[in-house]
This record gives structure tokens, sequence and C-alpha cells, in this order.
């Protein structure tokens, strides 16, 4: 890994909804890790900036001195989480006469199949108004923008104290005149955040473009003050700059690239930090050895999951938080089960989550009369050690995990379901487990992939916990820790690169003359995301193109991305895909081209790493002690071992408790971990999983929640394939009553 240059200090971080984690490299090439709990009001304001502060050594009440910080990359949960609580900024939706109800409207399909009370999100836009205007889509002007009336309604909206404004008109994306005159004469009157649909999501579909238009709106705001409080911190408005010194500030994009913070968007932020996390994942996999992997991040709100097979997933269709997103972003599929996910028991079923403890208060272990949640089980069945936890909770920031409330807590649960303490915490983390296993399989078994021919990587602070388990629902017989495993979201945006992209509507019949008829849109294309990389500095020789067709049949609505390339190519391209995603292909059936999307790369050294000596006749490392691990309802003496102490070359049976500095790795029963050349960890199961279960005549509340979230999970996925193949709109509501009438029963 090169030096820096000079005297300065690179940050990569992620603030994630429980910790920010932070890696530092320091002028001699050195990495430094460091993780603080995301929000901790008592002591700092920003986590990430404490973070640096902490490392540079700088007092809480200082400027950070600019002149020492070369880059600071970052991902955020800022633009999720006021999505999810929905705290964005008041929005003004302006759109064509006749078309105010249509967001609200959207496409009337079910967003969940199985719930019979349908509780529809709230939106996000505070009013919509209509102005006469109408193209159609041949781009014939049968009505032309009622300038006079759009200035009204627009300064009317900024009297009330709106100052964001989504501009969202039928056909604008091909033919943007009418919304580029709105967004002119917001501009004059003054509005701060003007989205237009045509900037936003230049693709067809009114209803997910108009979606895409006002998550920008109601974001951007809330994203913008954050960039810019951390840029005025990081001495890009004081002392920093003022030297010439300016910190290059980057944030990740959910796409998977990074871009200068004064080009990052609202509609871009929803998923930055999780994208850094498959970077880091697909990265030092790579250097591994592993070329298809399961991601497997497990934070402390939640737990995302992705997966890779060559090349980085993304999807331009998604769904966050009941909005629907046209845009590109990685295809990561996010489930409610992380360390902080509460537990429930209603005196039947014993439930994870959804809900989580966060960071304030967190764990009932945290030392702030939080409830029991999955990372006080872990402490509850030993996988969990406070005394080689990292000791930052307490009024002064500097105690360990209080075991005290988690043992009352749980044995006021056992008394309840008639079980040892130990059988209900590893019971809440079998159902745990569960939970992130089905997560897995939306991405790969129910897209066509067999994950028992891939490696788990696993990351995040509570992943190494509970890897082998997953694994193990999973059938896989590997799991790949790095040593960054428990900040690898953080490496990650290390080694991302600086990536712009672009699409534009085709919706052409797949043919050699409509695909001749591309070039000069992909040129064009082209010159514009090149021209962004180099406005950030990336020099024109470490600049690459890479472009996607997204094709789809005649008569359905599910496209599939392919390498851009000759006729054949991208017919058999489809093909391969569409029956792995689907089982079947429509030979005589026309295919469409929907979009084209132009992505520039601006490639950068990739990290490597320094194989070690491996040593035959490495002694058996000593135990720092032995605890008492119980796991899968049977208790175990486990020795605990300090990470530092392993070499290349030491293997580990389990059962077994690895402590790193940012997370506790547990090696199961029949697993063993090899320590290789690199300082990677490897986990391997050894002996073939026992699966058979004793049934009795009592109702098993552990059985009970897993086999439910089994059956719902075979339903989901029929449904899904039949609503994703079926031409009948009709085939789609019936599926939606049918899971409902099913779900009542």
């Amino acid at each position: 890994m090169s030096k820096n240059t000079g005297e300065q200090w690179d940050f990569w971080i992620d603030r994630g909804g429980t910790f920010t984690d932070i890696v530092a490299r320091d002028p001699d090439g050195q990495l430094h890790t460091h993780k603080l709990l995301s929000q901790n009001p008592g002591r700092y304001e920003d986590a990430a900036l404490q973070g640096i502060r902490d490392l540079l050594g700088v007092a809480s009440s200082a400027a950070l001195p600019g002149r020492r910080i070369g880059a600071v990359k970052m991902g955020t949960t800022v633009a999720t989480n006021a999505l999810l609580e929905r705290e964005g900024a008041p929005v003004l939706l302006l759109t064509s006469a006749g078309f105010a109800d249509a967001l609200a409207i959207g496409y009337q399909n079910r967003p969940h199949l199985f719930r019979l009370k349908l509780e529809k999100p709230a939106l996000l836009y505070a009013r919509a108004v209509e102005v006469p205007e109408r193209v159609t889509a041949e781009g014939e002007v049968l009505q032309p923008l009622d300038e006079a009336l759009t200035r009204h309604l627009l300064a009317q909206a900024h009297g009330e104290g709106i100052r964001a404004v989504a501009i969202l008109f039928m056909h604008g994306y091909r033919y943007p005149a009418h919304e580029a005159a709105a967004a002119r004469i917001a501009a004059e009157i003054g509005f701060s955040q003007i989205s237009t649909s045509h900037g936003a999501s230049p693709l067809m579909k009114f209803v997910a473009r108009g979606d895409t238009t006002v998550v920008d709106a109601y974001l951007s705001p809330i994203l913008r003050r954050y960039v810019d409080r951390v840029a005025g911190a990081l001495g890009e408005s004081g002392g920093g700059a003022a030297e010439g010194a300016a910190p290059r500030l980057y944030f990740m994009q959910s796409s998977g690239g990074l871009t200068d913070a004064r080009l990052f968007q609202g509609k871009d932020a929803i998923l930055s930090g999780p994208a850094g996390g498959v970077v880091g994942a697909v990265e030092t996999a790579r250097l591994a050895g592993f070329g298809r992997i399961i991601g497997f991040d497990m934070g402390g709100t939640s737990t995302d999951v992705c997966h890779y097979d060559g090349e980085l997933e993304r999807t331009l269709d998604a769904e966050v938080a009941g909005v629907r997103v046209r845009a590109p972003m990685m295809l990561i599929h996010t489930v409610a089960a992380g360390g902080g996910s509460i537990l429930h028991w209603d005196g039947a079923r014993m439930r994870v989550g959804p809900q989580s403890a966060g960071a304030d208060p967190g764990p009932a272990c945290y030392r702030r009369g939080g409830p029991l949640t999955v990372t006080d089980a872990n402490l509850m069945v030993g996988k969990l050690i406070p005394g080689f936890f990292p000791a930052v909770f307490g009024p002064g920031g500097d105690e360990p995990l209080d075991p005290a409330p988690v043992h009352e807590g749980f044995a006021q649960l056992a008394a309840g379901i008639g079980r040892s303490s130990e059988e209900v915490a590893d019971g809440y983390l079998r159902i745990a487990v569960e939970n992130m296993a089905q997560a897995i399989k939306k991405i790969s078994v129910q897209r066509g992939y067999d994950v028992s021919r891939y490696a788990l990587v696993s990351f995040g602070g509570a992943g190494g916990q509970h890897a082998c388990l997953v694994a193990d629902a999973l059938g896989m017989r590997k799991v790949f820790l790095h040593p960054l495993s428990g900040v690898l979201s953080a490496y990650g945006m290390g080694l991302a690169q600086v990536r712009a992209a672009r699409e534009r509507a085709v919706e052409a019949a797949l043919e050699g003359a409509s695909l001749a008829g591309l070039a000069g849109t992909i040129d064009a294309l082209k010159q514009e995301t090149g021209a962004e990389l180099l406005a950030q500095g990336i020099a024109p020789g470490r600049i690459s193109h890479e472009i996607r067709l997204h094709i789809r049949y005649a008569g359905t609505d599910t496209a599939l991305a392919v390498a851009h390339g000759g006729l054949d190519e991208v017919r058999a391209a489809f093909e391969q895909a569409h029956r792995q995603r689907f089982g079947f292909i429509a030979e005589a059936r026309p295919m469409v081209v929907e979009a084209l999307s132009v992505e520039a790369i601006g490639e950068d050294a990739r990290v490597g790493e320094t194989l070690l000596e491996v040593s035959g006749e490495l002694p058996p490392p000593e135990p720092d002690t032995i605890v008492r691990l119980f796991s899968e309802g049977t208790g175990h003496s486990a020795p605990v071992l300090r990470r530092e102490k392993l070499r290349p070359g030491h293997i580990v049976p389990g059962p077994a408790i690895i402590i790193e500095p940012h997370q506790t790795i547990v090696v199961e029963e029949g697993w063993r971990a090899e320590v290789t050349a690199l300082d990677h960890i490897v986990l391997e199961r050894l002996a073939e999983k026992q699966r058979a279960h004793a049934i009795g005549t009592k109702a098993d509340p552990v059985l009970l929640e897993i086999f439910n979230n089994l059956f719902m999970s075979i339903a989901e996925q029929m449904g899904v394939t039949l609503e994703k193949t079926a031409f009948s709109v009709n085939i789609k509501e019936r599926l939606d009553f049918s899971c409902a009438i099913f779900d009542a029963h």
C-alpha cells in the first residue's frame, strides 16, 4: 500500500446506525482503526469528526487541522435515517395537470403480500400542485407550459416556507424543456433545492421516476447540511482552506462509487454505508482467492447481504422504506436483524426485531437501560465476554459491558417460557440466524444461485459471532474473515473508486439497427461521465467505461442488465440471465432495450497485502482463558484466544472464541479456523452438520417461529416469481389476494 505524500492522513469512515467505524492511513502508510457509538450526545456532536480528532490527537474543543488531512472518504446513514424516520425537508411536487394524485395512487400493488391490513407509507411531499402543460411521447407540444401560473404557484409555496421542489412532467425524461423552464422559475423565486425528473431519473415509468425525483428533493437538503458541516469542520471553510490545504472530501454513492462531496445527492445516498461494505468484501475476497462470495454484513441495527460472481450487481429499480427509487444502486438486501434487534415474547412466540435498540439506549448491557437484544443473547450464552469487549460505555465512555441487567432480563423470560436462561438466549439466536439466512436466500437461491458453491464473507461488528451458524443454515462450508472485517465497510471506502453513471431511456426493439443507433448516445454519455471524473482530478488515462443494456421481453416489466456488445452476444447474455432468474426463456417473444447505462470508473491502484511466512511447526496458541459457551442446545468449554497471538499456519478447532480489536469470532463445534499466509482467517466446516430435531408433544416456541419464517419464505419466493413473470395484471392481483387469504388462515 503506497504511502501518503507529505504529513497527511487519509480517513475512511462508515457512519452506521449504531457504530461509526474509521480506518485511517497515517503518513507512513500504516493503518489504524477506531470505533465509536454513532450517537453519544453527552460526549460529542458528530462521531465521524470525533473519530478523526481522536486519531489525530486533537482536543474536542479545537479545530481540526485541515493541512494534516489528505482525503476523507465517507459512507453515511444520514439520508437513510431521514427516509426511514420521515424527517426530510418539506417538498412541493409540481406536476402536469391531471397527475397530482399519480404518486399517491402508485401501481396499485400490495407492498406486502401477506398482510391483510395494508398501511400505505406516508407520502414524502408536503403537497402537490398541477400546471397546464403537455408533451406527447413523440415530442409534440400539445399545450405549452403556463409560466405565469407556474410562477404564482411556486411563489405561493415559497411564501409558506417550502424551499424544496420536485418537478415532474409527463414525458419529461425525454423532452425536458418544460421541466427546465419550471426549474428556472423556481431558481428565480429562491428555492434552494430544485430536483427535476429528467435530472434525477431520465427513464420511463412516470410513478417510479416521480418518486425518485421527490426522494432527491426530500433528502438532498438534509444531506447537504451534513456534508457542509463535515466539510466546514475539516477546514474547507476554515483554517485548512485559508492555508491552501483543504482536505478532499468524498462520499460513497448507493451504486458503489465515490463522488466529490459537492456532487453528492439525496437519491444516490440511500445505500451509502452498505455499498462500502460490498466493495470491501469483494476486494478483500479477491485477494484471498474467492471469486464467488455472499457478503454478510451484520451490524448493530441491521444485516446487509449481497451476491458477487465476478461483477458488482446493481439494479435500477429498488424500493426502500416504501418508496420506489429508479437510480443505480447496489443489489443489497437488508433485514432487521442486527446486534441491537430487540427480543420479543408474547406468551406464545419468540420474535427477533424488527425494532432495534440502536446506539441510544442500545442493548441492555450498554448501561443505558435498553431492552434485551441479540447482543445481550450472545453475552448470555458466553459468545460475548465483557472483559474482552471495548470499554466504551457509561458516562465517561470507559466502562465495560454490564452483564447484570442481561442475566436479570433472561431470568424473567426463562420463568415465563419454561426454559433455562441460556436455552432462551440460544433460541433467540437461532431465530435471528434463520432470519439472516432467509435474507441471503432472497439474493441468491431465489435468483437461481447455488450458495453451497460460494464462500460467506463475514464482516461488521456482529458478523463473526453468527457466521458459522448462518453458513450452516445455508449449507455453506467456508467463511472468510479479513483482519479488518470488524470495520470492513469503512475499509471499503478506501478501496472504492471514483465513479460517475448516467442512464437514458431507449424503448426500442432489440435489433442490429437499434443497437447501431445507440452509438451516438453512448458517446455522449461517455463524454458526460468522463468530464465529471476529470473535474474531480482523475487523469484521462485512468478513466474507463462500462456500458450496460437493460433488456426485457416485450409485454413484461422486469428488465435485466447485460453487457453491451453485438446482437447475438446481447441476446445470449439476456437469455442466460433470464433462464437463471426465472427458469425459462420465451423464444418466440421479441426483446426490448428498455434503457442504456454508462458508467465512468476512475481506475486506482489496487490494494495489495503482504504474504507472510507460514511455518509448519507452530506450537498451538495459548488461550487467555477458558469459558463456558452454550450453542445450539449444548454447553461447551471453549478457549478464548486473542487475534494478535495467531500466526499464519495456526489452526484453531471449534468450539473456540477469537477476540479481534473490533469483533468476536465464534468458531462453532464442527468448524475450524485457519490463519492464511495473508493473515486472513478462513473458517471451514469439517464434519457434516446434523440437522435432525427431536419433536415432542409440546409446542416449541423457537421451532414455531423458525418454521413460520420458513413457510412464509417459500410462499414469498413463489409469489415473487409469479409476479415477475406473469403477463396479466389480473393474475398479479389475484396472487396478492390469495396470499392474503393464505396468511389469514
